[in-house]
């Protein structure tokens, strides 16, 4: 015992840049971009205007979503009861596996707990299970999909960051005989920017190769009824298997993937991440379907978060404050030094009362620090041209290089 607490106190003694501390935050019901915050010393409570949500679509505070949380925890109570293997098969999990396969227009669906979970666990079948399967893998996946991957020992390639040149030269030198799998992302999650999915659906088809596609920021916010990039650009046909989130766009909380029922099948019965944890609550399960079946019938959100991005690229694009991309919904603007990224967090908070996290290696190279500003559906004209000014004003300040 002596010897782990000397260790990690000696380990959390070393890290400066890279400790973890986090903002209490209390989003509010009905009223969110708003939240509540405490005062560490004292705990007096002040209201912030929050930029950095994955809720994309504001659907975690949507009333359909709410009541339908409130009517399954009064008829099924909190919990799921275990494992779906032992107890925890809710008629909810059922409805809303069939609901996200139909989505996407696949055979079956599968939850899981968490998006982590669900490319850990299936990756880990998908890659792993047949033994000599080839994998090749976009370098700026998620490091859930690192898991899965590492976690199937297949043998992997990765390829440049969205180079369909390089991901053909590696696919075009492996053992045609050999079963390969591509994973990717469709919207990456820090840089924002899109897949060239036309041109990965060609090299997968070219070669025969099985393709895995993780659409967990596109999902709800992208597409016909919002089933992502991937049906947006007509190709959904063309991926082989789909991943996707209800906790961002559908805002609530789990996993899940959809393809052919023996793949999908395959990963219900080996998948140690999908057997050996508790289902998600029948609550959650309940406002998840309720978000998605929202969501396939209705372009409200999705038409507001558009509208707002494009507005604030806008404005971005005036001030001369450098972003990433301009492809979706996640505008990172760009900061490129540690210290100074966390002073602009900082002072957005303190002055502005604005909540955006600064982010920093691991999750980008070290002097590619960005804030990851996130837009909802939920915030007004009025937010987007208080943000950016605010923002303009931390830049001249801090005297953050201009594009």
């Amino acid at each position: 015992m002596t010897q782990h607490l000397d260790f990690f106190t000696r380990e959390l003694a070393e890290l400066t840049d890279e400790k973890r501390e986090f903002l209490e935050i209390g989003r509010r019901a009905g009223r969110f971009p708003s939240a509540i915050t405490r005062d560490k010393r004292d705990g007096t409570p002040s209201e912030i205007s929050v930029w950095c949500s994955n809720d994309y679509l504001g659907m975690g505070q949507n009333p359909h979503v709410l009541q339908a949380m409130k009517q399954a925890v009064d008829e099924f109570g909190a919990g799921s009861g275990g494992s779906r293997n032992i107890g925890g098969t809710n008629h909810y999990h059922v409805l809303l596996e069939k609901e996200l396969a139909e989505l996407h227009g696949k055979e079956a669906a599968l939850l899981f707990s968490s998006g982590y979970t669900a490319n850990d666990g299936a990756l880990s079948v998908l890659a792993g299970r047949m033994g000599n399967c080839i994998v090749f893998s976009d370098e700026l996946n998620h490091a859930s999909i690192i898991d899965g991957l590492r976690h199937s020992r297949a043998e992997k390639h990765i390829f440049r960051h969205n180079d369909t040149a390089h991901l053909e030269e590696l696919i075009a030198a492996a053992d045609p005989g050999r079963p390969k799998l591509i994973v990717l992302e469709s919207v990456y999650s820090m840089s924002g920017d899109v897949a060239p999915l036309a041109e990965i659906a060609r090299i997968s088809k070219k070669y025969a190769a099985a393709t895995f596609i993780d659409e967990v920021h596109a999902v709800g916010m992208y597409g016909p009824e919002g089933a992502g990039i991937a049906a947006r650009e007509g190709l959904a046909d063309d991926f082989t298997v789909v991943m996707g989130t209800l906790a961002k766009g559908f805002g609530t909380a789990g996993g899940y993937i959809a393809g052919p029922a023996a793949l999908i099948d395959g990963v219900r019965s080996f998948s140690r991440s999908f057997i050996f944890t508790t289902s998600l609550p029948p609550a959650i399960a309940a406002g998840a379907l309720a978000a998605v079946r929202h969501l396939r019938g209705c372009d409200q959100e999705r038409d507001s978060l558009r509208a707002n991005a494009r507005q604030l690229h806008g404005l971005l694009h005036e001030r001369g404050i450098p972003f990433i991309s301009d492809n979706s919904h996640i505008v990172s603007v760009f900061v490129g030094d540690d210290s100074t990224c966390k002073q602009a967090s900082t002072l957005l908070l303190e002055r502005h009362g604005i909540y955006v996290q600064a982010i920093n290696a691991p999750s980008v190279r070290a002097g590619e620090e960005i804030l990851r500003v996130a837009p909802a559906a939920v915030h007004t004209t009025g937010d987007v041209h208080k943000f950016v000014e605010a923002l303009d004003q931390i830049w001249e300040e801090l005297d953050i290089p201009r594009t």
